[in-house]
């Protein structure tokens, strides 16, 4: 029987010796490496911290203790020492287990995390909590070097170096977060990675005073008060202490002994301590060990080979992108390209190859991108922001008051709008349209197909003046309804086909969907307009006058929630105009945050898919 069989809480960890836990950490890896085979998920960032989470669980009884995992996604071997690891045939599937720390989940969960850079605000509440509550629990903070790129995290750390609250932030710091990191935290880190001087002075004097038969707690008080000396003479601008922040190490985070007699230390400090481990991303897969990036987040792979099983060749939307990026590159020497630590992600791979020196990664900084944009196109540039519909919403209000309030001709390229799947509720798209299409002077628009985007990227970069927002999902893009396709005219609608009194408005590539709905409804007998919004915002004035004189029934289709969604800024003009004898009927999600599941399955669920928009649609009209 093996030492992880043995395990269903951290207590069964704590009856197990330190000499077996090596052998436990090397169990949870092959566990990982073959439940997430099977499932998808992040590899990469959970084998890098399998040490580091046996000796944290070993150390605090975190049904009293609070722990904080930045972004979450490294939390998989907490789920398995927390009693999850059963669990795991139904990671990130619906209504299965979480890809990210879930509080509903477990009582070892503490706080929900999604986001990059959070954890140290959210465990200095708890910190500031217990003091007040006259409480004696410990507050641990895990997070990577990549989130410490997020303004949040300075923000935090210069609250607790100022507060003095007892608290312990774990910094991981494996050079990598989803790409390779960037700045100037980055580099910092790498001069406190590299400062052998401190290291071997250390060593040398342990030597010394061993010499001299000095030993025990006695060497160790030297130890103590030598060693802060040498660290201030040899790495004399050590940002976090100056922030107010004990800092310790850097200290080698695969290493479970050393990593449980520094945490068994820290507990007893009463300030603020940040401990700097050195972790490898993706240890014990050679695969992952290799390829980090790729392995960040994968989908179900072939465990012998690494191949991922269920990656297709098909071009998506971010792939198109990117192409387009490319290509116009090359003839626009002012088109700049942005990302927020996300250029493969969000197709900009080839485009920070061949145009090194215009693509500019800021780090997770979606705030600080936003007022980049906003200088680069007041200096006369073209900046395109390629970024996550989810993490745009970080950069709201410089959205608002340094781009928009300004009319500058910045491009948001947002991906992953809509439905995004398995991550659930944390990283679905599905507010963009409400948190966007209501802010002045910003055109947002949403593509049906790969060709429309390419237009309409065209029009964004090469006509516009002023701010826009183009908005696409995470999926195939299709030549669906490519055929006779018009120009994009500003503020202009596409009908698609015009007949009868009802009509169907699709908003962007949920008109995938619509399709077979729409083919379905003619099929019965009915006639049915079909009309491509293209623009959310401004709405088509045109579309407005169609519908006063020719429609009865409107049926809007789209991929966010209703409140603040295109259906709703819809109805709100024809009130506005006085037309109050239509029928008007939105589809959308709900005003909920949408849990994890395959596309697919949340479609369905929410009626989104094509037999729910024809059930729907016939309900309303079935005795016309």
């Amino acid at each position: 029987m093996g030492y992880l069989e043995k395990i269903s809480s951290p207590s069964d960890l704590k009856l197990l010796n330190i000499e077996d836990l090596p052998l436990l950490a090397s169990e949870i890896r092959e566990f990982l490496i073959s439940s997430i085979s099977k499932t998808g998920g992040h590899l990469a960032s959970n084998l890098g911290v399998v040490e580091l989470t046996i000796a944290l669980n070993y150390c605090f009884d975190f049904s009293n203790d609070k722990i904080v995992w930045d972004v979450g996604h490294q939390a998989y071997v907490h789920k398995i020492l927390t009693g999850r690891k059963e669990l795991f045939d139904t990671l990130r599937k619906k209504d299965g287990l979480s890809g990210f720390p879930k509080t509903d989940e477990s009582i070892y969960d503490h706080f929900n995390t999604g986001h990059s850079s959070t954890s140290i605000s959210a465990s200095l509440g708890f910190a500031t909590a217990r003091d007040l509550l006259n409480k004696s629990y410990n507050v641990v903070s895990v997070i990577g070097d990549g989130a410490m790129t997020g303004g949040l995290v300075y923000e935090a750390m210069n609250n607790a170096g100022a507060n003095n609250k007892k608290l312990i932030i774990v910094l991981n710091d494996n050079q990598i977060s989803i790409s390779e990191n960037v700045g100037s935290m980055s580099k910092h880190l790498s001069a406190l990675r590299l400062a052998p001087e401190y290291i071997e002075a250390k060593i040398d004097v342990r030597e010394f005073l061993e010499k001299f038969n000095i030993v025990g707690d006695k060497i160790n008080k030297i130890l103590e008060k030598t060693k802060e000396g040498i660290k201030h003479a040899v790495l004399p601008n050590v940002m976090f202490e100056q922030l107010g922040l004990k800092y310790i190490g850097p200290i080698d985070g695969h290493d479970i002994q050393g990593l449980i007699k520094a945490l068994s230390n820290i507990k007893n400090i009463n300030k603020p301590v940040l401990l700097h481990i050195i972790t490898k991303k993706g240890l014990g897969y050679t695969h992952s060990e290799e390829d980090p990036y790729s392995y960040h987040g994968v989908a179900p792979f072939d465990k012998e080979t690494g191949k991922q099983v269920s990656k297709k060749n098909e071009e998506t939307f971010s792939d198109v992108f990117g192409k387009y990026m490319v290509k116009e590159a090359n003839k626009n020497k002012k088109l700049v390209a942005i990302t927020a630590a996300m250029p493969t992600g969000t197709g900009l791979s080839d485009f920070a190859k061949i145009y090194k020196d215009r693509l500019f990664d800021v780090g997770i900084a979606e705030e600080h991108a936003v007022v980049f944009c906003g200088g680069l196109a007041m200096a006369g540039f073209k900046p395109v922001f390629a970024v996550y519909s989810t993490f745009l919403q970080r950069g709201y209000d410089q959205i608002i008051h340094d781009v928009c309030m300004q009319n500058l001709n910045v491009v948001f390229a947002i991906d992953r709008a809509g439905i995004v799947g398995e991550d659930g509720e944390t990283h679905q798209g599905i507010f963009d349209i409400s948190y966007l299409s209501h802010i002045p002077n910003l055109t947002v628009l949403a593509p049906k197909n790969k060709s429309e985007l390419i237009k309409m990227l065209d029009y964004a970069i090469k006509i516009h003046n002023g701010p826009i927002a183009i908005r696409y999902p995470k999926a195939i893009a299709t030549d669906i309804y490519a055929e006779k396709e018009q120009e994009i005219v500003y503020g202009k609608s596409e009908t698609i086909k015009k007949c009868g009194k009802i009509a169907i408005i699709s908003v962007g590539a949920i008109i995938t969907n619509v399709k077979p709905a729409y083919e379905k409804l003619l099929n019965d007998g009915y006639e049915i307009s079909l009309i491509n919004a293209r623009f959310i915002s401004p709405i088509d004035k045109s579309l407005i006058m169609d519908i006063k004189n020719q429609y009865d029934y409107i049926f809007t289709v789209e991929d966010n929630i209703f409140t603040g969604g295109f259906g709703a800024k819809l109805s709100a003009y024809l009130i506005r105009n006085q037309i109050f004898d239509k029928k008007i009927y939105n589809i959308s999600f709900p005003d909920e945050y949408i849990e994890q599941g395959s596309i697919e399955e949340l479609y369905k669920k929410y009626g989104l898919d094509s037999d729910g928009i024809y059930k729907t649609i016939l309900s309303r009209i079935g005795s016309i």
